[in-house]
């Protein structure tokens, strides 16, 4: 689960006497280079001793073992493919290849290798992960009834717990195994990874904390502490911290680098994503989900959705993100076949057990209800979590939506407020509900300013609309007749005309009740003049008399 770590190879060097120069110089033993687990400098003094005829007993093993550490599992296959090739080849080097085949993702080929090997406690572990891969339940059971109560066969076990997100089972084996070994640091690492994927930053910082105290340049543990940073504070922060891990980043650990490169691109907001995740999709598992989700902020539904239509997801990360992809599709289309297929997978994670009372959880079960149009509940679930997103515009947005949904105008226009995303400020879905919540509230003033500020579209059109026919609803004649007028120059062929006539009407009994200024019928008079209705003629000539009767002017 976890990469092993590298330590620089070769040390700076320091001044000798000539006495020693003159000595012979001694060249470490392969076993020392082991014992500190420098592969590279064992792989060095193995290929050196080779070119120049002095092969170690076994050379041929240890080269592969040391590739296979290095994490360059290419190497290591092709070492122990040419191996197996030779009639006196020792058995174990068929269970040596299948797990390099195994890390390059050769799964089928892997399983081919690992059964020509004698049975033994690797052969089991790599055969119980294959089963995991191919999602063979039978097969993973029979493999882990095979497991013993010992550390390397309980470390498998835990990652698989690990891999199929059931996280809290893995952390409970780690603490046992730390109870038995507390000098086995790197649990801590593991326990903290997963401490990650439960969303408690924090406490993963803290453990993650101990470890780092006593081996400083981990790649995986500084790596953890960056995307820590990321989680808790900003991109920016975490950025900060993954400085010294592409300091110390020796050149022959690859997947360190493709792992520094993929999670600058997170830190950075998207920035290179085409060309730094593109070509690692499928290498680094979260490679494929990140493009996604950079799709989708570039508007990208179509290619976002191509990404992730083939995808079987198996965690909630991604059940929740084909969830966000197909809704964004349906609503892009009209396709109530993809917001289907959004609802069930929002419904999937969110009536989990694992994320039933998670914020994630939560959240698919609002975004699942708000698209059955089930409102009450949806607020059912967006409250329970509210006090960690005040200041988060789409949380505020979808929030918004569900308060007005159910007539609450007054705290949705104070939500939609919040929200400073320039971008949702622009959405028609924003300016409309917005301008509903003005009206209903009596501020038809506002939601007419927020017209006036658009350009000529079809939204803007249907914004005079929405404005014309809710103010004529609340009573707000002044500004129905407005929109009613702007709507009859844009359409003449259409019935505004009657809409207008009875806001201009509405107008006048306002004044009557005094409601409403009398100046206001010069205006009233104005838009009904710009009508060319045989009607017209009519209607100003009893406004004429009243006005003249009440000595009101009009020009």
């Amino acid at each position: 689960m976890i990469l092993s770590r590298v330590k620089p190879a070769v040390e700076g060097e320091t001044p000798v006497s000539e006495k020693k120069k003159k000595n012979k110089i001694k060249v470490p033993r392969l076993e020392e280079y082991l014992q500190q687990r420098d592969y590279l400098g064992a792989l060095t003094l193995l290929e050196f001793q080779r070119d120049i005829g002095e092969k170690e007993e076994n050379a041929d093993l240890w080269i592969g073992y040391c590739a296979f550490h290095l994490g360059d599992y290419k190497r290591a296959m092709k070492e122990y493919k040419s191996l197996t090739t030779n009639p006196d080849c020792p058995a174990e080097v068929w269970v040596n290849l299948a797990c390099a085949m195994f890390f390059l993702g050769l799964y089928k080929e892997a399983e081919e290798a690992a059964s020509k090997a004698p049975v033994s406690p690797l052969q089991n572990r790599l055969l119980f992960h294959l089963a995991h891969k191919f999602s063979d339940e039978k097969r993973l059971m029979a493999f882990h009834q095979n497991l013993e109560d010992v550390t390397e066969d309980q470390l498998s076990l835990a990652s698989i717990h690990y891999m199929r997100s059931h996280y809290q089972e893995a952390i409970d084996i780690y603490k046992r195994l730390l109870l038995q070994n507390r000098d086995f640091l790197a649990l801590k690492v593991y326990v903290a990874l997963c401490y990650y994927k439960l969303d408690y930053y924090d406490v993963s910082q803290e453990v993650l904390a101990v470890y780092l105290q006593s081996i400083p340049d981990s790649t995986i543990a500084l790596n953890l502490k960056a995307c820590n940073h990321f989680r808790l504070y900003n991109g920016k922060a975490a950025e900060t911290e993954l400085k010294n891990l592409i300091d110390i980043s020796s050149c022959s650990f690859e997947f360190a680098k493709e792992l520094i490169r993929h999670n600058l691109v997170v830190f950075r907001g998207g920035e290179g994503a085409l060309q730094v995740l593109q070509p690692l999709i499928d290498v680094i598992p979260e490679a494929r989900l990140n493009l996604v989700i950079y799709f989708l902020r570039q508007d990208d539904v179509q290619e976002a959705y191509k990404l992730i239509q083939d995808l079987v997801p198996t965690t909630p990360q991604e059940y929740i993100l084909k969830g966000v992809v197909n809704a964004a599709l349906g609503q892009e289309i009209g396709s109530r076949d993809h917001l289907k297929i959004a609802q069930q997978l929002f419904q999937l994670v969110g009536g989990s057990a694992s994320e039933c009372d998670t914020i994630p959880g939560r959240q698919c079960m609002a975004s699942c209800f708000f698209l059955l149009r089930q409102f009450e509940d949806v607020l059912i679930y967006l409250n329970s979590v509210k006090s960690y997103f005040y200041n988060d515009d789409t949380f505020n947005f979808n929030y918004a939506q569900a308060k007005a949904a159910l007539g609450n105008y007054k705290e949705a226009e104070e939500v939609f407020l919040l929200i400073q995303s320039e971008k949702i400020k622009n959405d028609y879905v924003y300016l409309s509900w917005l301008a509903r919540c003005y009206i209903m509230n009596q501020k038809g003033r506002l939601a007419w300013e927020l017209y006036r500020k658009m350009g000529t579209s079809s939204d803007s059109f249907s914004l005079l609309q929405l404005i014309a026919n809710d103010c004529y609803k609340m009573g707000q004649f002044y500004y129905a007749a407005k929109a009613f007028d702007v709507l009859e120059k844009l359409d003449p062929s259409s019935n505004y005309w009657e809409g207008k006539r009875g806001a201009c009407v509405g107008i006048f009994q306002l004044i009557l009740a005094g409601r409403e200024s009398k100046d206001t019928l010069k205006e009233v008079v104005s838009l009904l003049r710009s009508s060319g209705n045989p009607q017209v003629e009519y209607i100003v000539r009893a406004l004429r008399k009243w006005a003249k009767d009440n000595r009101v002017v009009l020009l």
